[in-house]
């Protein structure tokens, strides 16, 4: 059995035995693997700088023993960061100026072939940093698209732009999406696609209109968009919703509204305990919401969401934490049954689970 085999086959005894207690066997012994490469998956990766001399490298911490190591290759990150890795390092060893109190660097890039680079300092950038960073950009665009962001206390210089146009094949379409520096993507883009095609399979059954709560820049919003009339969206950050709104307009998603709301505020609001200008012009009575789709942070879903959602005929729950997933299942299920369970790879060789869970409401 190979590394990445036992490793996979350790999250779904984990996950399954987690659910057991919820889910009906007949479901979990069914569940839908979806597994990631082993190597060359990750779309972004962070490093601290370590200064040695004349030196200068990549450096990351053992989880374990807290001791530095040095990383010359990450074989985790797709094949453009660990060519950038090199040739950033390359360059920025050669200028005394691009490396001065230079503490971090992170690389995020995408399936398009285009890498975005944020360096960051303890000292601020002035126009003869910026000279010479654009210098090096020029140099490195003869090989591939690149573009880098400088930041210090209270700066921030953008080198042309400061997001990746990524392209995301699902089923027998290409999305586009633009990802923002320091706003959440998902980082293994393959397995993102094989997510979104397992939510677009349960979608492409259902009726009516879809609600999504935590929607990000769009990345199950927009696809799913083509199975139901109308999708209601909400996120509560303000460069994500940004993110979305140019990816509906690329993606010609016209039947797709994203609400600049939390969870927790969109509660209040479809309860008429709150009104809220945010929500001008969006009347809630005129949407057929039969499905709800969330995708929630590490900490899963508050009671008042997780009763909200119960209400809905279908929910469609994207967990990167099967512990709080379990939880909520524990009240989801009072009226919901759990049709299908799904596991996604996205973080392979770590503790980490991306799941899937579909639910219907009770006869």
């Amino acid at each position: 059995m190979t590394e990445y085999t036992s490793q996979l086959d350790a999250k779904i005894s984990r996950l399954r035995t987690l659910l057991s207690p919820i889910v009906p066997a007949s479901v979990l012994s069914n569940t839908h693997i979806v597994q990631s490469t082993s190597q060359h998956y990750r779309m972004r990766a962070e490093f601290r700088v370590w200064h040695d001399g004349d030196d200068l490298y990549h450096i990351m911490f053992d989880q374990g023993t807290k001791q530095k190591y040095r990383v010359d290759q990450l074989p985790a990150a797709n094949k453009l960061i660990n060519q950038a890795m090199v040739d950033v390092i390359q360059g920025l060893k050669t200028s005394p100026l691009l490396r001065q109190k230079l503490f971090q660097i992170d690389y995020l890039s995408c399936l398009n072939d285009q890498v975005l680079v944020s360096l960051l300092y303890h000292r601020p950038l002035d126009d003869e940093w910026e000279t010479q960073i654009r210098a090096l950009k020029e140099q490195l665009n003869q090989k591939y698209q690149i573009d880098f962001i400088g930041r210090a206390k209270k700066q921030k210089r953008i080198i042309e732009r400061d997001y990746v146009i990524e392209t995301l094949p699902v089923h027998d379409n290409n999305y586009t999406f633009k990802h923002i520096e320091n706003s959440f993507t998902q980082p293994n883009a393959l397995v993102n696609c094989k997510m979104i095609e397992w939510a677009a399979d349960i979608g492409k059954q259902l009726n009516g209109d879809l609600l999504e709560l935590y929607c990000g820049a769009g990345n199950f919003s927009i696809p799913l968009s083509k199975y139901f009339n109308r999708v209601l969206a909400t996120e509560i950050s303000k460069t994500s919703v940004n993110a979305a709104q140019y990816n509906i307009e690329q993606n010609k998603a016209d039947n797709c509204t994203i609400l600049r709301m939390s969870s927790e505020e969109f509660v209040e609001a479809q309860r008429g305990i709150r009104s809220f200008r945010r929500m001008e012009g969006v009347e809630l009575s005129d949407y057929d919401l039969q499905t709800v789709l969330v995708d929630p942070p590490r900490a899963g879903l508050d009671e008042e969401t997780c009763e909200m959602i119960s209400e809905y005929d279908n929910i469609i729950y994207i967990s990167c934490n099967p512990d709080t997933l379990a939880d909520n299942l524990v009240h989801l299920t009072k009226t919901h049954n759990v049709v299908q369970t799904a596991l996604f790879d996205q973080f392979p060789f770590t503790h980490h689970i991306e799941a899937g869970v579909f639910l219907q409401r009770k006869a």
